[in-house]
């Protein structure tokens, strides 16, 4: 198999999202992808002894490409997209159980946080950072950084360089942060975020796969003529991606509110500053009210849900079915280090329990009504969230997701034949839910991002299929 995206045909079985509620899988797919990266045609249950005819009809040659078939037990499907991490964090994975998150902030995350100060420190980092996250599976990913706009650079450096599609931020942190590490004022914030988001157009002018986006932390953290300044860059720039947190904690809605009491809640605070609007991702929202969820939905804003993190520093469990049933955009985030893995399986597997147990909870008579709400969130829904919710979320529902033509081929290859202890082959719906439930980076032998090879187990040991 060829490395580098060259025009690709490949056969075999694909599962990909439609919809929240459905998805496509067949066992014998023929799919093309173009040397750009797009995908040019799917064609879904071909018999074996068809595949030339039909790549004949589509104008193509199999003398021509790279052509790949697939294995029993392997699949090919859309890379996920975590709409929510941060990269500094990695070195404090599995760290700080004893804290809920004001504490794990100010004992754990900032002192980790200021070492970026040190370029080495960084470069070693996220040359780690962000290689394990491709492994893991990640085509699409939403990174923070530290306030340090040089560690950032680099940061967005090394991601251009691994050929994974992200956005990358640089902190916005003016206040109530810590005495060593905290920016100077609103002034030098915003300076160093028009640096950055300037330095990462400049990477590719065309056709980026690494995009800035503004990163005010949170409310605590940023004054009021931080955020106005913020606004007013978004406000210059329609297109530019906005990720900051909300609403994860009781104690940070509380701080929120006194900081802030002219707003009427927390949303009310990014929106009074231009902040709330299309592709403004917003993390955890666990405890949003009526109101919070309406507006959101009216900026068309989205929830990044976190479930592993807010499980493991004892934020709570945000009712996801209720934002879906609003028509709220959700995405899947890993959150590293309050959630304590880099994957999103992980957050698959917690927000599938997350789901299970928000059902338990008492709830109103329309419960029973169609919708999501106080139910469990099943496979379908699941493999939405981790892919095509994902990208809708970050503006990309367009550009990657799923395999629809036109859309570009960010994609993982699983492999699952040596799973069951029987040896039997299951179906591809059964292998899905067992994958998306027991799997690990482990079952992805390769990682595709606009059709070049950039990540998984196969790549790791330097073989190819």
């Amino acid at each position: 198999m060829t490395l580098k995206s060259t025009r690709r045909i490949i056969y075999g079985a694909i599962i990909h999202s439609l919809s929240l509620r459905e998805y496509q899988a067949s066992n014998e797919a023929l799919m093309a992808i173009n040397d750009k990266g797009t995908i040019e045609w799917l064609e879904v249950d071909v018999e074996s002894h068809r595949v030339q005819d039909v790549v004949a009809s589509k104008g193509w040659s199999l003398d021509d490409v790279d052509f790949v078939e697939l294995k029993p037990g392997q699949w090919v499907m859309p890379g996920f997209v975590d709409t929510h991490t941060h990269a500094p964090q990695y070195p404090n994975l599995g760290a700080g159980q004893q804290y809920e998150l004001l504490d794990w902030l100010a004992n754990l995350t900032f002192p980790t946080e200021a070492k970026f100060v040190d370029l080495d420190y960084a470069l070693s980092t996220y040359k780690v950072v962000v290689q394990r996250v491709l492994n893991a599976g990640t085509t699409t990913c939403c990174y923070y950084g530290t306030l340090h706009l040089e560690a950032t650079k680099i940061l967005a450096d090394v991601t251009h360089q691994k050929g994974q599609r992200a956005f990358v931020g640089k902190c916005n942190m003016d206040r109530n942060s810590s005495a060593t590490y905290q920016e100077p004022s609103a002034e030098k914030s915003l300076s160093d975020t028009c640096a950055l988001v300037e330095y990462i157009k400049s990477l590719s002018p065309s056709l980026p796969l690494v995009h800035p986006i503004l990163t005010p932390r949170f409310a605590i953290s940023c004054s009021s003529p931080l955020l106005e300044g913020l606004g007013k860059i978004a406000a210059k720039d329609p297109d530019l991606a906005i990720q900051t947190h909300i609403s994860e904690n009781a104690a940070e809605i509380a701080f929120t509110r006194e900081l802030f009491p002219e707003c009427p809640h927390y949303a009310g605070v990014y929106d009074k500053f231009g902040l709330l609007r299309r592709k403004t991702i917003l993390a955890h929202g666990v405890h949003l009210g009526e109101d919070e969820l309406e507006l959101i939905k009216v900026k068309g804003a989205g929830i990044s849900h976190c479930p592993t993190s807010n499980f493991n520093i004892r934020s709570g469990m945000a009712n996801v079915g209720v934002m879906l049933d609003k028509g709220i955009k959700v995405g899947l985030g890993t959150d590293v280090s309050g959630g304590y893995s880099e994957s999103i399986l992980t957050a698959i597997q917690h927000a599938s329990i997350c789901s299970k147990m928000v059902s338990l909870k008492p709830s109103p008579p329309s419960s029973n009504a169609p919708g999501f709400a106080s139910k469990q969130l099943p496979i379908p829904t699941l493999l939405y969230l981790a892919t095509l919710g994902g990208a809708d979320l970050c503006g990309l529902k367009e550009t990657i997701g799923n395999f629809s033509p036109g859309k570009e081929f960010d994609a993982i290859l699983v492999d699952m034949h040596d799973f069951n202890v029987d040896k039997e082959i299951s179906s591809l719906e059964n292998s899905l839910e067992k994958f998306l439930f027991c799997g690990d980076d482990r079952n992805i032998p390769l990682v595709w991002v606009r059709n070049s090879v950039v990540g998984g187990s196969e790549y790791r040991t330097g073989r190819t299929l």
